[in-house]
């Protein structure tokens, strides 16, 4: 299975704020979209991503008047990223070494999706119900 193959399903749709946003700004953006990050990018650009992790460290360390600050001075500028063509194995090994939990996806230094680690164990679950599926029929028919 690959990044593709998870795209294809999910959707290649990407939230994304301007580097320039304010910070409460964007935590609004992830409430409502009950999402855990969003890619910061100028124009098309990556520039960076802003995380619930982002938020919750520099809370800590900066106080509620961060809330003020745009988030190009709160998000990760060191994005690690992904390929369509990566496998999901890749993926688990990046995103545990790395303790990600959400990676671009690019293609050609354009970012064409972001996979989540929620979207991979959705498809892991699935892969399991479906192998478990094909085990039961032919232990039935056999």
């Amino acid at each position: 299975m690959t990044v593709r193959s998870i795209l294809n399903t999910k959707g290649h749709q990407i939230m994304s704020v301007e580097p320039d946003v304010k910070l409460a700004a964007a935590i609004k953006l992830l409430g409502e979209k009950k999402i855990g990050a969003v890619l910061v990018m100028n124009q098309s650009r990556l520039e960076g991503i802003l995380s619930e992790r982002d938020i919750v460290r520099v809370l800590g360390e900066r106080g509620a008047g961060v809330l003020e600050e745009p988030v190009s001075e709160v998000m990760t500028r060191k994005v690690v990223s992904c390929k369509e063509t990566d496998t999901v194995a890749e993926l688990m090994e990046t995103m545990t070494t790395g303790k990600f939990r959400h990676l671009p996806v690019m293609e050609n230094n354009k970012v064409v999706g972001l996979i989540s680690i929620g979207d991979i164990v959705k498809r892991r679950v699935e892969e399991y119900e479906s192998e478990q599926e094909a085990l039961r029929d032919y232990i039935k028919t056999a």
